[in-house]
């Protein structure tokens, strides 16, 4: 299951990571966010020890989604060395998210 993410811990976490890290920027009122929950869960479960996987609420932590731009929810993001390599908007299927993770390994 993927871990929740927190403003307080999203540079030690994320930015420091010596993994690849999916943040998926969600809000609790999303339709489409409670749609894609179970499919993050999967991801986090299938990458366990090889990358990160963690949900983040842009209402909870409005100053990182700010600093990323996060217009719409879901938003999901994949970093590697603490840098943005791709994101991908809306609700999509598994394996679109797990071909870009696994690019990133």
């Amino acid at each position: 299951m993927a871990a929740e993410l927190q403003s307080s811990n999203f540079d030690q976490e994320v930015i420091k990571s010596s993994t690849p890290v999916v943040v998926d920027f969600s809000a609790v009122w999303c339709g489409p966010c409670k749609m894609l929950a179970p499919t993050i869960d999967k991801l986090a479960q299938a990458y366990e020890g090889k990358a990160k996987v963690f949900k983040m609420d842009v209402d909870n932590s409005r100053d990182i989604a700010t600093k990323f731009g996060i217009r719409g929810v879901p938003t999901v993001i994949f970093f590697k060395g603490g840098a943005e390599k791709d994101r991908v908007v809306g609700l999509v299927p598994y394996e679109m998210l797990d071909s870009k993770l696994n690019g990133l390994l």
